[in-house]
């Protein structure tokens, strides 16, 4: 008998037995866990797969595309499909590859930031601030706005362009770009900043008592995992539109993407699929580029509550 159960003997207090102690067994995967795993690895190979052969596609000569063996890899390697698609391949009636609509894309998407982010954090700032009696139905309409399909509002925007003489020109790509993207950012922002408590707000109010004051010097530096979410979002939805390029560019302001669906309908003579891959990946570049740059910093703005609400 150990010295401790003496003790509690002499206490009035019974010790009690301790349980042997034996292995853990390890517990085997579950069915479950087995269906999941399958699941998710054909999840993964539904867009593997595709992505490996537009790579290795992208690589080939022709008389290896030819040859129809879709999953072999490239032999011998070649970048001569890239060079052409980004510098000789045909859009239309011009051949001067992507690298127009890399540009037209860049100079459509540095405003249209720099719009709707700009706009939408002060105006979402303003309804998380200002309590006033028509904020629930104004935020009911900006709801709805949010999520009303472009088509539908197409031919007034159209309209409202040529009458602002800026249709078909990149200033009236990129504003027509912020006007849409402005009642979704606008919640976004709102919900954020509602999450800040009021009496920071209060408080600064009655210290500075300055609207732009507050913002610059106490929200803006509080909004880092906000505005990476925002930022993300934004060039992500630019940069691969289709539709608004198509319908509001002209003849040399056309971004990239309708410019690479210009490159994969023109031929003459035979398609050149390796170009066409090439092409394609050259345009997906910049948006995964800023992915794997800020992914890190998007999960971040995600789990600190940056959509919610």
């Amino acid at each position: 008998m150990s010295v401790a159960d003496v003790s509690l003997r002499r206490a009035g207090e019974v010790p009690v037995e301790r349980a042997p102690r034996f292995p853990r067994k390890p517990k085997g995967i579950s069915g479950r866990s087995i269906a999941i795993i399958v699941f998710l690895t054909i999840c993964a190979a539904f867009f593997c797969v595709p992505l490996y052969i537009i790579i290795t596609t992208s690589f080939k000569t022709m008389e290896q595309v030819r040859e129809g063996a879709i999953f072999s890899l490239p032999a011998p390697f070649t970048l001569d499909a890239w060079w052409s698609a980004w510098d000789t391949a045909c859009s239309g009636i011009r051949c001067d590859g992507l690298k127009v609509g890399f540009w037209n894309s860049m100079a459509i998407l540095f405003p249209s930031l720099i719009l709707s982010i700009g706009l939408s954090s002060v105006t979402g700032y303003a309804l998380a601030l200002w309590n006033v009696r028509w904020a629930n139905t104004f935020l009911f309409v900006l709801f709805i706005c949010a999520f009303v399909p472009f088509q539908i509002i197409m031919i007034p925007l159209i309209i409202l362009s040529s009458g602002l003489k800026v249709y078909g020109t990149i200033w009236g790509i990129a504003i027509v770009h912020a006007v849409l993207a402005m009642p979704f950012l606008t919640l976004v922002f709102r919900n954020y900043y509602k999450g800040i408590p009021q009496e920071i707000m209060g408080a600064a109010m009655m210290d500075s008592g300055s609207f732009w004051r507050v913002f610059v010097e106490i929200i803006l530096p509080m909004s880092g995992n906000i505005l990476i979410v925002v930022l993300i979002l934004q060039i992500t939805s630019i940069w691969n539109d289709f539709l608004l390029g198509l319908t509001f560019g002209g003849l040399g302001t056309q971004p990239m993407s309708v410019v690479l669906a210009n490159v994969v309908i023109t031929t003459t003579g035979e398609a050149a699929y390796n170009e066409n891959m090439a092409a394609a990946l050259l345009t997906a570049i910049p948006p995964l580029f800023i992915y794997f740059v800020l992914g890190k910093f998007f999960v971040q703005g995600i789990t600190a509550g940056a959509i919610k609400g």
